[in-house]
């Protein structure tokens, strides 16, 4: 499984600044933005869909993970980035925990050349079973560096 190689270690961060969910996700999406993992033409769309799908309930899956995700009109391939907010913020996640990992996921509204929607619902299931990995959880909380981050990823694709 190579889902891993979507994640550029420049659009991730191991420090999450924010003090909130919203700022979270400001934050997220800069970091796609810089980490050219997204045009910056489409940053403030991209903030609000996310802003509107956390209002239409929580990405907060439990156990510290929340996993925002939303189509985007215009975007042409998968934008991924997964972070680490050290502190934890307040996400409404299902179990009432604060979130310290955020796996981010746009994807494209329409199939196409560079998107290919069954390929995109196994990368989300393996995202979902990262966020129930407890070994993944707390070696992520470890890192000190994106690389590091990602080269985690790509050891528990192997797994």
């Amino acid at each position: 499984m190579s889902h891993w190689k979507i994640f550029r270690p420049k659009a991730c961060s191991v420090r999450l600044a924010a003090a909130d969910k919203t700022a979270a996700l400001a934050e997220l999406v800069e970091n796609l933005v810089e980490g050219e993992a997204l045009p910056g033409a489409l940053r403030k769309d991209a903030l609000a869909a996310l802003l509107s799908r956390e209002e239409e309930g929580s990405t907060g899956v439990g156990m510290h993970v929340a996993i925002p995700h939303v189509r985007l009109k215009r975007l042409e391939r998968v934008a991924c980035s997964v972070s680490i907010h050290p502190a934890g913020l307040e996400w409404a996640a299902v179990d009432g925990a604060p979130v310290h990992i955020v796996f981010a996921v746009l994807r494209p509204e329409k199939t196409g050349a560079q998107h290919d929607p069954e390929k995109h619902l196994e990368m989300m299931r393996w995202i979902a079973r990262l966020a129930r990995d407890a070994d993944f959880r707390r070696f992520a909380l470890q890192v000190k560096t994106k690389a590091a981050l990602v080269d985690l990823l790509k050891e528990k694709s192997a797994v």
